[in-house]
């Protein structure tokens, strides 16, 4: 049996958003697939994300100067003790999906907030006199990813910098089992918008057989 960790980051209803509506797709087809999987769903838009702010950094520093955890403040307590459960939980689990929207070339900021929650060093890479090493290493991973406009192809294609950092962020830490489902062009040719979310949701029910 396999854990899923599907995170999405999109403040919109399911109803709302192409994004969603694709990833809930893979989601119901995984579902049917694997029905012994356990899911685990995060909503980074309903649950508390910290950010790396001065009370994170001064609670590692403190860690790092040999404190008790029990010394730090209440407030470096709490954000501390929230990034270590979110960087436990992604890494006990198997495979991960990931739906955004493309936000002025990127995502939301509440996807690079989670970002920095799972990246941490000794837990899901290490350096090493090579150079870093990630330690997630044997796991796969989806990124559903909703533009407006064509990015795939195109003049615009190297605008696009949510998808390829998320991969290049995936790879670092050991997470090289890549897959990326777009749907996208429906602000540009707005008359076919429905029939370009119905072909990603067919792609993704695909996807979703073999994950």
């Amino acid at each position: 049996m396999a854990k899923l960790l599907y995170i999405t980051a999109n403040p919109k209803r399911e109803e709302e958003s192409y994004g969603l509506s694709v990833g809930k797709a893979f989601l119901n087809a995984y579902k049917q697939q694997n029905p012994q999987d356990e899911i685990v769903e995060l909503d980074l838009y309903r649950t508390d994300i910290p950010y790396i702010d001065a009370d994170v950094l001064n609670g590692w520093g403190k860690l790092q100067q040999g404190h008790t955890f029990e010394q730090l403040s209440a407030e470096e307590k709490q954000k501390i003790s929230r990034i270590n459960e979110l960087t436990d939980q992604f890494i006990n689990a198997d495979k991960y999906v990931f739906v955004t929207p493309m936000w002025n070339f990127s995502f939301p900021p509440k996807m690079k907030a989670y970002i920095d929650t799972i990246c941490i060093a000794g837990k899901t890479f290490r350096y090493t006199e090579n150079g870093p090493v990630g330690l997630l290493t044997g796991r796969k991973a989806v990124h559903i990813q909703a533009r407006g406009g064509i990015y795939s192809e195109g003049p615009m294609k190297e605008m696009e910098f949510g998808d390829r950092y998320l991969r290049a962020v995936l790879s670092f830490i050991g997470i090289t089992d890549v897959q990326s489902i777009f749907v996208e062009g429906m602000a540009q040719f707005p008359n076919e918008a429905e029939t370009i979310k119905q072909n990603a949701i067919k792609q993704a029910e695909q996807a979703a057989k073999n994950f």
